[in-house]
């Protein structure tokens, strides 16, 4: 059995389209082409736990002093940052808005 390597594009897409919330575990996998569904619970978990230089490392890797390969930018780490800062506003927003839809009701 051969084990699947899925870029970090991919692993960012998954967690984007996970937080949209507009589509199912088996909806992604299906467009992703992920074999189990436990891949997409471990990036969720990476992402929660912002462990956000997880997204980069390869197969067997586990980066944790450094966190991550020192070939990766200061640039490159800030723009990831404010990308999961970004994601983590948009989810705050949605909250809002379906706290304030509910109060309404």
């Amino acid at each position: 059995m051969k084990k699947n390597r899925y870029s970090a594009e991919i692993k960012w897409a998954v967690v984007k389209d996970k937080l949209s919330g507009q589509f199912t575990n088996q909806q992604i996998m299906d467009k992703y082409h992920i074999k189990n569904v436990s891949q997409i619970k471990t990036w969720m978990k990476w992402y929660r736990g912002n462990q956000l230089h997880r997204f980069d490392q390869p197969i067997g890797k586990q980066y944790s002093f450094g966190h991550g390969p020192d070939n990766v930018s200061k640039e490159e780490k800030v723009n990831r940052q404010i990308e999961h800062l970004k994601m983590e506003n948009d989810i705050l927003k949605k909250y809002l808005e379906i706290v304030e839809e509910l109060k309404r009701e």
